[in-house]
């Protein structure tokens, strides 16, 4: 009954907001195509360059020279929760609403270039190291942040309504503490995700370096 009554609460809350979660998908993907024509304006020097480093660091993951997983772990659940927390924290300031939605085009973009650079440069090995390094805490990572932006731009929407607008006044402490309930539960989903990036990532890498060398 309790997995019903969530399930309930969950599809009253998307139908009701479903054009906000719609605006933030469309605006990720947007920075993701972006990034990736980004790649496209880079000049050759620009190119080379970054190419060398990210060979350099594909040699070391072959090699089995990278950080160990603990460390990779702490930086990239440090990292994620840091940008989780600033989407978060927006959320409750008024004037944050227009910055979360840049933070998510940049998230979209920095996601986009990585793997159009690759492409570019690479072809097809470059898709399966994209694919293989990129994907698969992104898997948990993107839905993360899509959901996150969405919940906050709510929220937001919501404290400038009641701001604003003295007849539609909400209270604000519960909606508050379910905000903050679910932080803590993308708090988990981050070090889950930090998690597939130390442990299966590398893995997976160096397996297809290993494939296509």
């Amino acid at each position: 009954m309790k997995k019903k009554k969530y399930q309930n609460i969950a599809a009253d809350h998307l139908r009701e907001y479903s054009s906000i979660y719609l605006f933030v998908v469309v605006l990720f993907l947007m920075g993701v195509i972006f990034g990736a024509v980004i790649v496209n304006s880079l000049s050759f020097t620009q190119k080379e360059d970054l190419f060398y480093y990210l060979t350099q660091f594909f040699g070391q993951a072959a090699d089995g020279d990278v950080a160990a997983a603990r460390d990779l772990f702490a930086q990239s659940f440090f990292d994620n929760s840091k940008f989780i927390g600033l989407i978060w924290v927006l959320g409750i300031s008024i004037i944050g609403l227009p910055v979360i939605l840049i933070i998510l085009f940049m998230k979209g973009m920095a996601v986009g270039f990585t793997v159009g650079f690759l492409v570019n440069q690479m072809g097809w090995d470059g898709f399966l190291l994209s694919f293989v390094s990129i994907l698969p805490q992104n898997l948990l990572i993107i839905p993360l942040f899509i959901i996150m932006a969405a919940l906050s731009v709510t929220f937001s929407l919501k404290m400038i309504r009641n701001q604003f607008m003295k007849k539609v006044n909400q209270p604000v402490l519960p909606q508050f503490f379910r905000y903050l309930f679910s932080f803590a539960i993308a708090v988990v989903f981050v070090a889950a995700a930090a998690g597939i990036e130390a442990i299966i990532s590398p893995a997976l890498l160096k397996t297809v370096i290993h494939t296509i060398s």
